[in-house]
């Protein structure tokens, strides 16, 4: 096997807590973290020449060693002194700058395609491992599923997974910066909390609705006043049928859980068509599936 094809998909957060600022300056977190089925695809292929080499769909995107796809290979090939070469074709759907993780799925698809082209045999848990290196996202883009994330997200339990539902992202034409997010929150000002725990009760008895009723986000404090469409998008789901909206991450994309098909449709269609969001998309929970297309 000399190439490749692979799915790198988006994550959600259901919830997000901060519980405190740590002694390194990270915050530690409580999150319940959620893969859906948009995806970027990746293709590696093994090349004679040594280097890795990338091309992407997105001319915007860094074409070189600064890309957090080709920092995952290099970290394999460094650390194996693996020979020859690869090149990474990144055909990009997840939004960038989002909330969504895609840079880090990236990343976790290739850690997956790496160790399958070259043999290496690493396990799931070792692939995680090297993935913390790149990004706190990075391990639970190569779990998947459904998981209760803490510390900086890199401790993650797999729980229950997500009751099947309709799931509306939009992603407005502003740039967070996760950095202003963070650097402008007062973790030790914060009065309630999300309740994680509940939500994790809402898996474990597989009720869409007590999840989503117990949707927070401890980061729209900050992201929300500075940035009020999120708000407006979240007021449009909640009234198009959504029976839970929130910001993911950081920001700044919004999304809305529905259990009506024909309502999420029709909400996706109004949004398009208001023109406030050009990357507006339908998508499901994670649902098992093997990485290669």
């Amino acid at each position: 096997m000399r190439e490749i094809r692979l799915r790198a998909m988006a994550k959600i957060n259901l919830g997000l807590d901060v519980l405190g600022k740590r002694e390194d300056g990270y915050h530690d977190l409580r999150m319940i973290m959620q893969t859906v089925s948009l995806f970027d695809r990746i293709t590696l292929r093994m090349t004679k020449a040594s280097g890795i080499r990338i091309q992407t769909n997105l001319g915007f995107l860094p074409a070189d060693a600064s890309n957090l796809a080709v920092r995952a290979a290099q970290l394999l090939f460094d650390e194996f002194s693996l020979e020859g070469g690869l090149f990474i074709d990144l055909e990009k759907h997840i939004p960038v700058a989002a909330g969504l993780a895609g840079g880090s799925s990236d990343a976790a698809a290739v850690l997956f395609g790496v160790n399958e082209l070259f043999g290496l045999k690493l396990t799931r848990e070792q692939l995680m491992e090297r993935g913390l290196k790149l990004g706190a996202d990075v391990p639970f883009c190569v779990l998947r599923g459904t998981a209760l994330a803490e510390g900086v997200g890199e401790i993650l339990t797999s729980t229950r997974p997500m009751p099947p539902c309709h799931i509306l992202l939009a992603k407005p034409p502003v740039h967070v910066s996760t950095k202003f997010v963070f650097g402008n929150l007062r973790a030790d000002e914060i009065l309630t909390h999300p309740d994680i725990d509940g939500q994790l009760k809402a898996l474990e008895d597989g009720d869409l609705k007590a999840l989503a009723d117990k949707m927070e986000n401890v980061l729209e404090a900050v992201t929300v006043p500075a940035y009020p469409v999120i708000r407006e998008l979240k007021a449009k789901m909640m009234e198009g049928g959504a029976i839970g909206a929130m910001m993911s991450g950081s920001g700044p994309t919004v999304f809305g859980l529905f259990d009506d098909e024909r309502a999420a449709r029709a909400v996706c269609d109004k949004i398009r068509q208001e023109g406030s969001c050009r990357q507006v998309y339908l998508a499901a929970p994670y649902q098992p599936q093997a990485w290669q297309t």
